[in-house]
């Protein structure tokens, strides 16, 4: 290789390097809210988790602030891509079979795991003080009710009645996700929130259907 060869090759981009790097840093931003809480979460720790300059972090992100946006992003990707998942997985899924789809991706490993975890609380706990993190909030909470209503519509013929039920549902999910998050490691069972969040959905069909009946009746 001559001269002119190896500055050409020196001076191309890498590609592919970009998104790879990001990923490292938002999942060392993962990590670094794990150990050091939101507050505690810097540029640097950041960097030092992820082996990299902090300067990187402001060429790719613009600082902390949007580092951590795009770290709460990547969860809500994580969930509409879980969900997507679990949706392609099956062909002529019936509404109640979607329905339970919601739930078992809002309970899923990965938003168990620490890092996942800490960074949901902390999320929650700074969106009542910051603007853009409060808008990620609404935008998840918005998905989640428009996933259940979607099902629930097909299920409760009254659109009020189906508006209670998607509402009650994605509290019940919530709570019993941050209920569960929220206790000893020890006495942590996901499985029994997503069961009883489950049940809960079955007793909104199964209400619907008995007043439906009881119309018809009428």
């Amino acid at each position: 290789m001559n001269l002119i060869e190896r500055s050409i090759k020196k001076n191309m981009p890498k590609v592919g390097i970009e998104p790879v790097r990001k990923q490292q840093l938002i999942e060392a931003t993962l990590k670094s809210i794990e150990v050091n809480g939101f507050q505690g979460t810097t540029i640097v720790t950041i960097s030092r988790l992820a082996g990299m300059s902090s300067g990187i972090i402001s060429h790719y992100f613009g600082g902390k602030q949007g580092v951590i946006q795009a770290a709460v992003r990547h969860l809500l990707e994580q969930l509409q891509q879980g969900l997507l998942t679990r949706l392609q997985s099956k062909p002529n899924i019936t509404p109640m079979e979607r329905l339970m789809m919601v739930v078992e991706t809002n309970f899923s490993g990965f938003h168990q795991s620490s890092p996942a975890s800490s960074t949901w609380l902390s999320f929650w706990g700074q969106a009542i003080h910051d603007q853009d993190l409060a808008r990620l909030q609404r935008v998840n909470q918005r998905r989640l009710e428009s996933n259940l209503m979607y099902s629930y519509r097909q299920l409760i013929a009254d659109p009020v009645k189906a508006r209670e039920a998607t509402n009650m549902t994605a509290a019940m999910i919530d709570g019993m996700w941050l209920r569960s998050i929220l206790s000893a490691p020890d006495e942590r069972d996901f499985r029994e929130a997503e069961r009883l969040c489950k049940e809960f959905i079955y007793l909104q069909a199964e209400r619907a259907g008995m007043e439906w009946e009881g119309s018809k009746q009428a």
